[in-house]
């Protein structure tokens, strides 16, 4: 393992979803890193980000001499570089839950996404979202209660400690809250406590000063 930190090229907090993901896996565990903001939807940004090679989407990640994009492969590599952190459960049938739990949020749930933008400036306010959304939102919602019924039992989070599930469902917490998409008390309590990481505060208090409008992303 190489002894250089690692190097996370992100987009802006108060959008950017996919840069949150392996953000939050990293700073709530205890993974030392740097981390670059590129504003997306900028007129050089395409530029920025291909001077990180990837595939001209951020997150990317740097470590030593390697380069790796997309959110879950950035969260793999770093639950087998830092074991410390403890990334997935360590169960092994957790553990595979863990991943397919994980999976399905970076395949799916594009009605949703579409509908409701991470978004951490925005203030909290109903908005009226397709029935396909709202499945997806009650998918979400099951697939949590399954995760907590089964292996939540030693902590607050699907798994009991913090893991990569509840990194790849960091940006769910947010869209369900600003969104004010109606939830059990069982996933208000799960939102609570992902809501209440200093992780999460750190991020959300910089996406909310930062000055970058991206029209799209403004339901």
């Amino acid at each position: 393992m190489t002894d250089t930190t690692p190097h996370l090229v992100i987009g802006n907090k108060n959008y950017s979803s996919w840069s949150f993901r392996p953000w939050i896996a990293m700073r709530a565990t205890g993974v030392a890193f740097t981390e670059e903001v590129i504003a997306l939807d900028q007129p050089d940004t395409r530029d920025l980000i291909r001077a990180h090679g990837g595939s001209l989407r951020v997150p990317v990640l740097h470590h030593g001499p390697l380069v790796l994009w997309e959110s879950l492969a950035i969260i793999e590599y770093l639950a087998e570089t830092f074991p410390g952190a403890r990334l997935w459960p360590e169960p092994s049938g957790a553990r595979a839950l863990a991943r397919s739990v994980a999976n399905e949020m970076h395949a799916g749930f594009m009605a949703l996404r579409a509908a409701c933008p991470m978004n951490m400036r925005r203030a909290r306010k109903r908005l009226a979202i397709s029935a396909e959304a709202q499945a997806d939102a009650r998918r979400i919602e099951d697939l949590w209660k399954l995760c907590r019924d089964r292996h939540g039992a030693a902590g607050p989070f699907l798994f009991g400690g913090f893991s990569a599930a509840d990194a790849m469902y960091a940006p769910v917490v947010n869209r369900f809250d600003v969104y004010d998409i109606p939830v059990s008390p069982e996933s208000r309590a799960y939102m609570e406590a992902v809501q209440a990481l200093p992780a999460w505060a750190e991020w959300e208090a910089a996406g909310k000063v930062e000055t970058w409008i991206i029209p799209h992303d403004e339901a």
